[in-house]
């Protein structure tokens, strides 16, 4: 192939993670002549695919166990990594997500196949220390020392990196995955004479904070009977008997995994997300102030870059209720005015920092590179 024309492979954990937040880069790719590959485990429905048909782009299908952490499990992923790699034989391999960027950059190291790794966040094996984070770094330490960049969403993961001496020739820092500003549009926001609504949008589990919001629900709907907290994501198992007891009590309002979250933060006044989950930056923030939502989320990394605290939301501390609770207290207490005005001011703050543009270009100027 040509300079201008190469073979990409994609690797992610999930269809989400490759075509809902890359899908404008495979597209871009695509269109200016690059052969793209994709591979992650296929859904119950074969998403996979059947969108990269609609794409024009090849996949193929691995498996990945997303949460495990079994060491034989993920042996077989660098078996398999190697066995598509070699079978592919592409020009340059893009990850994204832990695994993917841990086994995929092991095996181009060895067959020297250069490689783009994106931190989509630290993940739980960073995050939570002891055994699994020594041996996670022991891994990055071999498989991004020799990548042609790295790109990291947020600087306290490139921190992290950086104190851990895992050391990678070069690093970048891109905001997040972006945001398609005109898919994403501002949405008309509710009027003065409804009830106030905020909503969760995430899988129903600790770390992304749905104790702290039921918790919320709870103590306010006590002084504000009126104001509807809902909630939208897949319900982990710990959390089934608790939202049922909840929805009884009429605290919350749950619609459960749902395809197009904006037909429900169309009617909402606010996003709320009290995460202390290790994640780039958060997409639920980016998509719900890009439809000119206020947001409230806490000081977490991955959450704290998309609030300009007290001007487009409010930020708070992390697993702390009370916090949140006087937080949403304030945002009750503004004018619908001041409301709807914190929401625009969101989406100028997306508009300026986080258009999805900005990483497609991005990842251009790293390819055309290759080879220099």
């Amino acid at each position: 192939m040509t300079n201008q024309n190469k073979k990409i492979l994609i690797l992610g954990n999930s269809h989400l993670v490759v075509f809902k937040f890359r899908g404008e880069l495979i597209q871009e790719l695509i269109n200016i002549g690059h052969d793209v590959w994709v591979c992650f485990p296929n859904g119950p429905f074969g998403e996979g695919s059947e969108t990269a048909k609609l794409y024009g782009c090849h996949f193929i299908k691995n498996h990945i166990d997303r949460r495990g952490t079994n060491p034989l499990k993920d042996f077989a992923i660098i078996k398999e990594y190697r066995t598509i790699i070699k079978q592919v034989k592409p020009d340059v391999v893009l990850a994204y997500t832990v695994k993917p960027d841990v086994y995929g950059g092991v095996v181009c190291r060895s067959l020297k196949v250069p490689f783009i790794p994106n931190i989509t966040g630290l993940g739980k094996g960073l995050d939570q220390g002891g055994l699994v984070q020594r041996v996670t770094i022991a891994l990055y330490k071999i498989a991004i020392n020799k990548a042609q960049c790295v790109f990291f969403q947020n600087n306290s993961d490139k921190t992290f990196f950086d104190k851990n001496n895992i050391k990678y020739p070069k690093g970048r820092l891109i905001p997040g995955s972006g945001v398609n500003l005109e898919k994403f549009i501002p949405l008309p926001y509710p009027k003065d004479a409804e009830p106030i609504r905020f909503i969760y949008v995430a899988r129903l589990m600790k770390a992304k904070g749905i104790e702290q919001f039921f918790d919320a629900a709870h103590i306010i709907k006590q002084k504000y009977p009126d104001i509807e907290f809902h909630i939208c994501g897949y319900c982990e198992e710990d959390y089934k008997e608790i939202l049922e007891k909840k929805m009884k009590r009429h605290e919350v309002i749950y619609h459960g995994l749902v395809e197009n979250v904006r037909e429900y933060e169309n009617n909402c006044h606010c996003v709320v997300l009290p995460s202390f989950h290790p994640e780039g930056i958060s997409n639920v923030l980016l998509e719900g102030a890009a439809c000119a939502r206020p947001l409230i989320t806490t000081d977490h990394a991955g959450c704290k870059e998309t609030v300009i605290d007290g001007i487009t939301g409010y930020i708070v501390k992390q697993r702390d209720s009370n916090d949140l609770v006087e937080k949403m207290i304030k945002f009750i207490e503004l004018s619908n005015e001041n409301r709807e005005k914190m929401g625009l001011l969101g989406r100028k703050k997306i508009e300026k920092e986080f258009d999805r543009r900005i990483i497609v270009d991005a990842y251009l100027r790293e390819i055309d590179k290759l080879g220099e």
